[in-house]
């Protein structure tokens, strides 16, 4: 298992409110990625991300240990992202420097009985499997559901002046429920986690040709993280990129 990942403020921000976490085990072929995407003021949304990505991954190492199939992995990445949102909510509820604060949500864990996935917003997960690229979560945003009714096309979505616009996020209510996804993953596939820094830059035909190179996982996390700065990088940028 290869795995690597890289963040970068872009070119116009001037914090970078992205984080991303990694854990791997090699005695029991376990890996965990997160992705987060922070909104808010100033410091609330690096907050946000900051606490939901290391409140997840306590929850998971906290309880991973005794599962036994992929049922279990499943419920518990989702009880993990439920747990975010309630730390990073009560966060904001008691600092009013932190009021409204909120994060993007994007994990996956792969282990032995397969692959889970969870999201919450916009941060997205491809996987590359045989050769072929498709985005594994869907967007919780304004741009998705019009594109959903048929109102814009996908090209039009990459450029719409709404595409930063979500409609779910960690942190924004009470009680947030993430998607959840289950996915096998062999020998050579590849999963893609990434913030919309770097899919408002970089095509998914780009991503899929990067990982058909033959590069390793940081110099493709590097490589396309050059290929959104060049483009200009308007928002955060952070790649994670795992190499069963």
């Amino acid at each position: 298992m290869e795995l690597w990942g890289v963040t970068d403020c872009g070119r116009v921000r001037k914090h970078n409110q992205d984080v991303f976490r990694i854990q791997h085990s090699d005695e029991h072929d376990i890996a965990i990625l997160v992705v987060c995407d922070g909104m808010g003021g100033t410091n609330a949304g690096n907050v946000a991300s900051e606490l939901a990505a290391s409140s997840f991954l306590d929850y998971i190492k906290k309880h991973i240990d005794d599962l036994k199939n992929l049922d279990d992995y499943a419920e518990l990445i989702s009880d993990a992202s439920v747990n975010a949102n309630t730390v990073v909510f009560d966060r904001s509820l008691y600092n009013d420097e932190y009021e409204g604060m909120g994060t993007t949500l994007v994990a996956a864990i792969i282990s032995e009985y397969g692959v889970v996935v969870s999201n919450i917003g916009d941060s997205r997960l491809y996987s590359v499997i045989e050769n072929e690229i498709k985005q594994v979560t869907t967007d919780h945003s304004v741009i998705e559901e019009m594109v959903e009714r048929g109102e814009i096309t996908r090209a039009e979505a990459r450029i719409h002046p709404s595409r930063n616009l979500i409609t779910r996020a960690i942190g924004a209510s009470p009680y947030e429920p993430p998607d959840v996804f289950v996915i096998n993953l062999n020998k050579n596939d590849y999963l893609v986690l990434c913030s919309d820094g770097l899919t408002n830059m970089v095509l998914e035909t780009e991503i899929l040709a990067q990982l058909q190179s033959n590069n390793t996982v940081q110099e493709s996390c590097e490589i396309l993280l050059k290929m959104a700065l060049e483009r200009g990088a308007p928002d955060n940028v952070t790649i994670v990129i795992l190499r069963r």
